[in-house]
């Protein structure tokens, strides 16, 4: 652990820093799933907006 002193004697402990990494851009497979997953997302709020103006004009 990395410990400092201060002044007065004081010792302060600081995390230890993760590894540093680079990013790989996403392949071709995850591309095709995030534009799956959008689609999928999008039609469901849309429905569950539907839904929800539909149960407020009956009453």
């Amino acid at each position: 652990m990395p410990y400092t002193s201060e002044e007065g004697g004081r010792l302060n402990n600081f995390a230890q820093e993760p590894k540093i990494y680079q990013a790989e851009p996403p392949t071709n497979a995850q591309k095709r799933n995030y534009i799956i997953i959008g689609v999928v997302g999008t039609i469901l709020v849309g429905g569950l907006i539907f839904v929800a103006f539909s149960v407020s004009n009956l009453s």
